[in-house]
């Protein structure tokens, strides 16, 4: 099944992540204290990333988590929007690489 990517900024992160984590129902399957958290439910991939150079609650981008995702994509849509195509592995290659102390595997 694929999942529906929403990447937003914060500033906020703790509180972002108690909040969210209300909201989705579960914790997040990774998080980087202080930097990032994703949460993966069965039809949502919602990452937030405490990013100074985007103003906190902004769109950072949308996208999809594919199955059938052959590489790791980006384009950018009429609305200046960068939309992601990813397997959840090349999700967790990024977020590893970013974060090597993350050591994130994709359920």
């Amino acid at each position: 099944m694929n999942k529906f990517h929403i990447a937003i900024s914060t500033n906020k992160i703790e509180e972002t992540v108690v909040d969210y984590t209300a909201r989705l129902g579960e914790k997040p399957c990774s998080y980087i204290e202080h930097e990032y958290a994703l949460w993966r439910t069965e039809s949502l991939n919602v990452s937030v990333r405490q990013d100074s150079s985007c103003a906190t609650g902004e769109l950072r981008h949308l996208g999809w988590e594919d199955i059938s995702a052959k590489n790791f994509s980006k384009d950018i849509d009429v609305n200046g929007i960068v939309w992601e195509r990813f397997k959840a592995h090349q999700q967790a290659d990024e977020i590893n690489e970013i974060w090597p102390e993350a050591h994130f595997i994709p359920e």
